[in-house]
């Protein structure tokens, strides 16, 4: 069996018993608070109707801009790090200092100086993604082997051109990685952000619901902000997959 059809059959085999286990919980409680899956997956269409779709595109503008300026930043910096030691020296314990901090306990701050709308929000997230880009992006310079390098030299490449054929292509893996495995954290800290200062976002949408007690629009809400996270990271494999041949098996 090919590796994608394992994996296709991994992924209905979660669905399948994450809805089973909904269901009988939904049928053990017998409440509203809990409404059957079948309630909610019906309630979805007319949710977008609604304008649910609005939320959706906010909260992904928010993260798309969040992670791409966090990989640029990070990884910029990331080089500077692992190629020249005394830079590292300087930024090495300020990202260890800084990195700790709870980043919701920054979003008063955050709020103040960047205001309610969505530079505040992508400002949360580029505090979570960057410095694990950072951090990957320098370990991975550091760990390419000099004699790479002095092949080059030998044929006489400059310093541009030992960056794209060696440099580069090392430190992509560990960027993608990183930013994958930040990624869920990254619209953790979105849900909350959205529900100051904004009308709009998945993370409104899903708490303006529950403040209605309109349940089955709050599990919808849910529902579609997993299946965006499912996308983002489905997204990330096959970026993965695509640019990083040598890495398929």
């Amino acid at each position: 069996m090919k590796k994608g059809s394992r994996q296709l059959i991994g992924a209905f085999a979660a669905v399948a018993l994450i809805v089973g286990v909904w269901w009988i919980g939904s049928l053990a409680l017998q409440k509203p608070l809990l409404p059957t899956p079948w309630l909610v997956f019906a309630r979805i269409p007319e949710l977008f109707l609604a304008g649910m779709f609005q939320h959706l595109q906010a909260s992904f503008y928010r993260v798309v801009v969040g992670i791409v300026l966090s990989i640029m930043g990070g990884f910029g910096l990331g080089l500077v790090m692992g190629s020249f030691p005394k830079w590292n020296q300087f930024f090495d314990p300020l990202i260890y200092l800084t990195y700790p901090i709870p980043k919701m306990a920054l979003l008063p701050i955050v709020m103040l100086l960047g205001g309610l709308g969505d530079a505040s929000k992508i400002t949360m997230i580029v505090l979570i993604v960057l410095p694990q880009v950072t951090i990957s992006v320098r370990d991975a310079v550091r760990e390419v082997p000099n004699h790479y390098y002095d092949v080059y030299r030998g044929l006489k490449a400059n310093r541009w051109q030992q960056f794209v054929a060696i440099t580069f292509p090392a430190t992509l893996p560990a960027m993608f990685s990183s930013t994958r495995i930040s990624l869920g954290t990254a619209i953790s800290i979105l849900f909350f952000t959205e529900n100051y200062g904004t009308e709009f976002g998945m993370g409104y949408f899903i708490m303006d619901a529950w403040t209605r007690m309109d349940y089955p629009a709050m599990y919808g809400g849910i529902l579609v902000l997993s299946s965006f996270g499912f996308f983002l990271f489905l997204l990330m494999d096959f970026l993965s997959w695509y640019f990083f041949k040598w890495q398929r098996k």
